[in-house]
């Protein structure tokens, strides 16, 4: 089963009976000779985690997830906190789009790539930062409030939180029409951001990224899909950790993980400003 996430979905490690936790195992979700003499692994019986495991690495863990998604993360506010308070007022515009088109470009990058870079990574992490940093300064200065920024912050933890609250709770289980239905919606609506940001380019304006009705249905429809999303991560993730992906792979979970949460936010900072201006 893969995951809507490129960020997830280009590695095997996360998809259960495709691709091997290192040469000479089964694929994942398949019986393996593992205990045969040469093999370097665990005997039968024995937990996935230890099957997989071989003298030079080791299987993933929750905690490894956590501690490099807490380190990506922190990356992308110290690089917002920058932006916001030493970008002067003359190169807001170009360093916003700057952050954007190279977090963009970046982003494609560690998609698409076997094996995440960490240095690749906080180089995404400090582009995207300073975008979101310019981003909600703006917004903030729209509103009015600067306190609307730790409004959305708390909004896309408690939001992250019930979510994985919900998954685990319920069991959910994900299905592999769910995972098509959430990737053709949000492949179309980045096709549908990706045009209107072409278009703006030359002066026309949708109204899809502003701050009207059309922009908060869309903030609205990216922040549901941002949940659809955080649903499958937290699903490939627990199937990486149960089938023995290695270690590294950890990065790429923390990539997948930053690109949703800061998703998240963005539309919820979004709606929040939007409901504000409003009322």
């Amino acid at each position: 089963m893969q995951s809507s996430n490129p960020v997830l979905n280009r590695s095997s490690a996360f998809a259960p009976g495709q691709g091997q936790a290192y040469p000479g195992a089964a694929p994942y979700g398949q019986p393996g000779p593992y205990g045969q003499p040469g093999q370097g692994y665990g005997g039968p019986g024995m937990p996935p985690q230890q099957q997989y495991q071989s003298a030079d690495s080791r299987p993933m863990t929750l905690d490894d997830v956590i501690v490099k998604t807490t380190v990506t993360l922190a990356v992308v506010v110290a690089a917002a906190a920058i932006a916001w308070w030493m970008i002067p007022t003359s190169l807001v515009t170009p360093a916003f789009l700057a952050g954007a088109l190279v977090g963009f470009a970046l982003a494609m990058v560690l998609s698409f790539s076997r094996k995440i870079n960490p240095a690749l990574l906080m180089a995404y992490a400090i582009a995207e930062g300073v975008f979101l940093g310019i981003g909600s300064k703006f917004i903030a200065n729209w509103v009015g409030d600067s306190t609307i920024v730790v409004q959305a912050v708390l909004a896309t933890m408690v939001t992250a939180g019930l979510t994985l609250a919900t998954y685990k709770y319920f069991n959910i289980k994900v299905t592999a029409r769910f995972t098509r239905m959430v990737m053709v919606a949000t492949m179309g609506f980045a096709g549908v951001l990706l045009i209107n940001f072409v278009l703006s380019l030359f002066g026309i304006g949708t109204g899809i990224s502003g701050m009207g009705p059309l922009g908060l249905l869309f903030a609205a429809i990216g922040a549901g899909l941002a949940v659809f999303n955080l649903i499958l991560d937290f699903d490939m993730i627990e199937q990486g950790i149960k089938h023995g992906a290695p270690q590294n792979e950890a990065w790429r979970a923390a990539f997948g993980l930053t690109v949703t949460l800061v998703w998240l936010y963005w539309n919820l900072l979004r709606i929040l400003a939007i409901l504000r201006g409003d009322s």
